[in-house]
């Protein structure tokens, strides 16, 4: 069996992803009447607009069952309200070894959207995972691409507020 991603999001990108998704449910007849007009046109060979039809619809299915899985498990608008740790919800500042700087991203959903100039990094992320559950002045290490790895301290965790 297993576990059930719970995926953090504001009530705003809940709001935004829900009309999405009821819009693409909708056009669902518009895309079935268009591969229909396309498909009398003739040989389906050679009928580049009945394929390009097919191509959207398959697109716009993937999506609706996207939005209807991240729908389903989400967890809206509730940020944590104290920051003991890293949480879905939480906005963390990090920095980077070998780097004087300091970084603040939101932990949360990438169908957030950005707000202002806030990162909105995944959970799922190498990122993300590797700072889930840290303590403020924590160490942590996740996985580049490269298959090396990089170290991070988390600086300062606030919960997020909108």
């Amino acid at each position: 069996m297993t576990e059930t991603q719970v995926t953090w999001l504001t009530q705003d990108a809940f709001d935004r992803l829900k009309t999405e998704l009821d819009e693409l449910i909708a056009n669902r007849p518009v895309i079935a009447a268009e591969i229909n007009a396309r498909r009398e046109e003739g040989d389906l060979k050679e009928n580049g607009g009945y394929h390009a039809a097919r191509e959207e619809q398959g697109q716009q299915e993937a999506r609706i069952r996207q939005l209807q899985e991240l729908l389903r498990t989400a967890q809206v608008g509730t940020s944590p309200t104290s920051a003991e740790e890293a949480a879905p919800g939480t906005v963390l500042t990090i920095k980077y070894e070998d780097d004087d700087d300091t970084e603040k991203l939101l932990l949360g959903s990438r169908e957030e959207g950005s707000h202002g100039d806030l990162q909105v990094i995944s959970p799922n992320s190498p990122l993300g995972a590797a700072l889930l559950g840290a303590k403020k002045g924590e160490d942590r290490h996740y996985a580049l691409p490269d298959g090396g790895s990089m170290r991070v301290t988390l600086v300062d965790i606030q919960p997020f507020t909108g």
